[in-house]
């Protein structure tokens, strides 16, 4: 048991973290190295060394997680985040090539995802993203509806004066996205404001085959479409994605006590900063009463 608990130990410092975070890091840029032809032939054989270093440490780490377990080894596959390490690693092991050297490149790409499971902060903000999915399905089918009911809208109202951006329903979709992003989003608006003939479509005037100008409708439509999509809509997913951080946060005390010291020293550096504040509050008080 002696020997257990110092493994234990040894997996859960913060050194040992530090040093798999290093690999990852390297194993990135050993990745991106390869990404240039000539410089991977010139340095293959030392690539492959580094390459095969990185998948030696990697498999030591998952060997001394599960022995850490011991005498219920299987405990280290309850968690996630160690099953999504694990299948990372030996997925790099498995003797594929040839045809399947992509998927083989696709998982020594993927190694750089374990940055998230050694991170706490990074496994916080996933983990909320993650837990915010259910809530935000709903979102998006909300946003879904405004965007086809704007598009159809749109089609009808201004496909005659605008059909590089409204010709039919589809490009009014993709029209209305580019400016839910407020991608130049004003240029649409006064194309229709004033009418393709007079604004937007200087290089394309084969294209204004029926222009015509609706100053007030075309501004009502476009700025209520931004008002609603762009900034309500979305700031309820912002504000579903906030909460689930909050839940995630209260999880992450219970399961990891590693975030959960952070948490406290977090905490306590606020309290020292707010007494820090309050404290030459007090002295200017002082110095103005003497």
């Amino acid at each position: 048991m002696a020997i257990v608990n110092n493994l234990k130990k040894i997996v859960t410092h913060r050194y040992f973290d530090s040093f798999i975070i290093v690999v990852i890091i390297f194993a990135g840029v050993l990745i991106g190295v390869q990404t240039y032809p000539d410089l991977s032939a010139r340095y293959h054989n030392l690539i492959t060394i580094f390459d095969t270093l990185i998948i030696l440490i990697f498999i030591i780490e998952a060997v001394l997680k599960i022995a850490s377990e011991f005498p219920r080894p299987l405990n280290y596959f309850n968690n996630s985040w160690n099953v999504f390490d694990f299948i990372i690693v030996m997925g790099v092991l498995l003797p594929i090539g040839g045809s399947f050297l992509p998927v083989l490149r696709l998982l020594r790409v993927l190694r750089v995802f374990r940055l998230i499971t050694t991170m706490p902060k990074m496994r916080l903000i996933v983990g909320a993203l993650l837990k915010s999915i259910p809530s935000m399905v709903h979102i998006f089918m909300l946003l879904g509806i405004i965007f086809y009911i704007y598009a159809v809208l749109a089609t009808f109202a201004f496909s005659g004066n605008d059909p590089v951006h409204f010709e039919n329903l589809q490009t009014s979709l993709l029209t209305l996205f580019r400016m839910v992003t407020f991608e130049d989003w004003t240029d649409v608006m006064y194309i229709n404001m004033y009418g393709c003939d007079q604004y937007g479509y200087d290089g394309a005037r084969l294209e204004c085959v029926a222009p015509s100008a609706s100053p007030l409708g075309a501004a009502l439509f476009f700025t209520s479409f931004v008002l609603v999509g762009g900034l309500i809509v979305l700031n309820f997913a912002i504000g579903v994605v906030i909460n689930s951080m909050d839940e995630m946060k209260e999880e992450m005390v219970d399961e990891y006590p590693a975030y959960n010291k952070l948490a406290e020293k977090e905490k306590q550096e606020k309290i020292i900063e707010r007494l820090n504040k309050m404290d030459k509050k007090l002295d200017a008080i002082l110095d103005k009463n003497s």
